[in-house]
């Protein structure tokens, strides 16, 4: 199969959060751990005219993003104890619970927020692809739970020829840092310069 990857269609985004809250259910996490995340970008102002109204030039977007299962993890890079692994099948970055010491490293160096800290059992953990649903022919929850098919998997290289080598938008970290496996389609209102 080679490296899978996520396609982000940013511009139908609505920010429901269901592939945050599926995410979050299919794996009992606790309060404020999210594997998956929608964010929220608001800008602009809105100014006075000289007859009294307002006008406004007011933009908003969402963004869901979880582990971007990256070419060059900073996360497997920086864990001390070598519990994060990238597999070979499918390029899929996954943290092994028995041998995680909780030392947060991975947490402070992923420029994304993937693993999240659990503050009950002293470890990290992060999105994992949902592999096993995929190894029972299944779509990762946050994919299959999305109502407008904004979310998409596969072969990141198929991924690329079908919408693009987009890995960056206004707020994000450089791809270069750790190669993310990422396609994103932005909004109008968060595409770069």
């Amino acid at each position: 199969m080679g490296q899978i990857g996520f396609y982000i269609n940013q511009s139908i985004c609505q920010g429901c959060k269901a592939c945050s809250v599926s995410c979050k259910d299919k794996n009992n996490t606790e309060v404020g751990i999210n594997y998956r995340r929608v964010y929220t970008k608001e800008e602009g102002s809105f100014m006075q005219q000289h007859n009294g109204g307002i006008l406004h030039n007011v933009k908003a977007f969402y963004f869901s993003i979880a582990c971007n299962h990256c070419k060059q993890p900073a996360c497997l890079k920086n864990c001390p104890t070598g519990a994060i692994i990238k597999r070979e099948e499918d390029g899929v970055v996954i943290i092994d619970q028995e041998i995680c010491a909780g030392a947060k490293l991975c947490v402070s160096a992923c420029p994304y927020g993937g693993p999240q800290f659990n503050k009950e059992t002293f470890k990290s953990n992060k999105c994992n692809f949902c592999i096993d649903l995929q190894e029972k022919g299944e779509d990762p929850v946050c994919v299959a739970t999305c109502p407008v098919g904004a979310i998409e998997y596969g072969p990141i290289e198929e991924l690329r020829k079908k919408y693009g080598n987009i890995r960056q938008i206004k707020g994000m970290p450089s791809p270069a840092i750790t190669n993310p496996n990422i396609v994103i389609t932005p909004h109008r209102d968060a595409k770069l310069g």
